[in-house]
This record gives C-alpha cells, structure tokens and sequence, in this order.
C-alpha cells in the first residue's frame, strides 16, 4: 500500500477509509473524507471503501446465500427466470442470455446486437430488487427451494442502502455542495439493484482468444455501484492515464469496490468519472487448474443504486462555469435505463432442464 497525495492507494486503486464518518463525526471529518473520495472518483473513478457500515459477517453470509443458490440444479434455478426481454431485469439469468457491452443503445442496428452476441459473456446471475417497486417485480426462488434466502437477501439489499446512503452523501459534500442530501433526494431505495454473479471455470485459452469472455468492457448506467468481490480476482479497469489500457483491481478482503455509474457523471458534468471495467482472466498463476488451465469460478455481488422513476438528470450548476459549460442534455433516468438495457438482452430459448 503506498500513499499519494493523503489517498491510500491497494495496487492502482484508491482506497477511502469510512471509519470517521458516524453518527458524532464533526463537519470536519466529513469534509476530509468526502475529498478524499471525490479525489478518487475524479482520477480513477474507482475507490476501494473500508470501514464502511457492513460487517464480514453480514459479507460472508451473502457469499455464503448466493453459492447456495448457484449450487442448484438448472432446473431449480429456473423456477426463477429472468423475464422475457430488457424491461424487467430480476431473477435468474442463466449464462450467454445477457451481453454486456458499452453500447449506448440508441443505435436501431439489429445487426450491432446480432455482432455483440457473436462472443458469449460465460456468467450466471440472480437480480434482487425492492419488494415494494412493481416496475421491476422481484423473481423469487420458491421458498421451498431454498429456504431463508429470500430473508436474507432482502436484508442484505436495504443494509447495503444504508452504506449507499453514506456514500451519496459524502459524494455531494466532495465535490463542494452545501447540501449534502442532495444526491440522496433523487434516491428512494426502491430503484437499485442487488446482483449475485458466478462465473464458473472455462478454459484461459477461451477467453484469451476471445472466443468467449467473463464480462466486456463497459460502464455502469445508474448513480453508484458497490461490488463485493471474492478473493478470485480478475476485475480491471480502464487506465486513467492510457485509454484502451487495463489495469487489475485485485481483491481487498471486505472492502467495497465502489464506482461512478454514467447517471452521476452527467450529474457532476464529468467532475467524477464513471470508467471502463470489465472481467478477465485472474491475474494470478494458481488461479488456474488443470490440463486445460481452467480458471477457478468467481463470485462477486454488485449493488446498483439508482434514482426515482421520471427522476431528470440535470447537470449541477456547481459544476458548470465559463471554463467547463455543461455537456450534457437533461435526460429521464427510465428512459436512459431501457435505451442502454435494449442492448443487453434478446429473448432467446431458455436452456434445457
């Protein structure tokens, strides 16, 4: 771990320590680690977030859930199908039925999507909404399938909205907002997302001769995510400093991976930065098993968090001046949701059982 400029940094990445900010933090030490989180989001766009509000306990268990989950059958774990289509994203969605990509989905190209769908993104992944958002109805699991996950999940979705809520705050007050509810007003909680990811072994030759990835490059749409990663590795982002050009975010026991989604960059007129990520090979040698070099399965749980239905993202008038006009046109969150998700998703055959 080295130190620059008061950032810790773990590898390229930031990292922001939470431990002073709680219920009697002053002014003060709000101030100090709102600029340093901002700081980050600015250079990198990516922070590693310790000391936050959620235990390894409470980590552990939801690594714990969503193996469970993934365990079972095909047949089981399609009980709970994703729906048909981008509109609604909740419940199991088995591998190759999603592919990721930066595409911004205002493209009427069928042929781009048939193009982006030639490479197969080799995950499996289970969304978890709000009970209480009948825009995104949640897919649950029979209770009988897997008892105490549902319990669990929804827990574990609003005590990661809690964290969300500290964070939001403190990234209004980094980049020089007096109110520091002012993202956290567009923010209900109802909107973000809880995905529980599993990318199970394939051979490294597969995926370094790209005839088939983990996940490609692409940014994230909402406000904020926050990643919760186990020790596999294989998470890159975007050089800062060389466009094209990766670098690994390797595992941070119990930290948060935390980045800039698009929505937050309109926000703040690009003063923070949502970058490139994707997933690839583990960087490591005994990542690997086998004649065939099969990489080892990889578990991560992303939380997206995203603003209100109909909520306008118009450029902060902070952040505007002479020097830097605004750049981006007021746009509806709903809209910019299903115009990148079209992109996304077709309607494929569901795999046999």
């Amino acid at each position: 771990m080295s130190v620059n400029r008061k950032l810790a940094y773990h590898g390229d990445v930031p990292i922001v320590d939470f431990a002073g900010w709680h219920a009697g933090s002053s002014p003060k030490e709000k101030q100090e680690i709102s600029s340093q989180l901002a700081s980050a989001c600015q250079r990198v766009g990516f922070v590693f977030i310790i000391n936050h509000l959620l235990p390894h306990k409470k980590i552990s268990e939801a690594f714990a859930w969503s193996k469970k989950m993934f365990f079972l059958d095909q047949k089981q774990k399609m009980l709970a199908p994703h729906p048909p289509g981008h509109v609604v994203h909740r419940g199991y969605s088995w591998p190759g039925l999603e592919k990721v990509s930066n595409s911004m989905g205002d493209e009427d190209d069928p042929e781009l999507v048939k193009k982006l769908r030639q490479v197969s993104d080799i995950k499996e992944s289970y969304e978890i909404g709000s009970d209480d958002y009948p825009e995104q109805p949640n897919v649950w699991l029979p209770d009988d399938v897997l008892p105490g996950f549902r319990e669990f999940m929804t827990g574990f979705y609003w005590d990661s909205w809690e964290n969300a809520k500290m964070i939001l705050k403190a990234m209004a007050i980094g980049i020089g907002l007096d109110d520091e509810d002012y993202f956290l007003r567009y923010h209900s909680g109802h909107e973000n997302q809880l995905r529980l990811l599993h990318y199970p072994p394939v051979p490294a030759a597969e995926i370094e001769d790209q005839s088939m990835t983990r996940m490609g490059a692409h940014s994230d749409w909402a406000s904020i995510t926050m990643l919760f990663q186990d020790d596999c590795g294989g998470l890159q982002i975007e050089n800062p400093n060389k466009k094209g050009e990766f670098i690994a975010a390797e595992p941070l026991q119990d930290a948060i991976v935390l980045n800039v989604g698009d929505l937050l960059q309109r926000w703040t007129n690009d003063t923070l930065k949502s970058s490139l990520h994707r997933v690839t090979l583990p960087p490591r040698q005994d990542r690997f098993t086998g004649d065939e070099k099969l990489t080892r399965a990889r578990y991560s749980i992303p939380y997206f968090v995203a603003p209100m239905e109909g909520t306008v993202i118009e450029t902060v008038q902070s952040c505007v001046s002479e020097e830097n006009p605004a750049k981006y046109k007021p746009i509806r969150w709903d809209e910019y949701r299903l115009m990148r998700g079209s992109m996304q998703y077709e309607t494929p055959e569901a795999p046999t059982t």
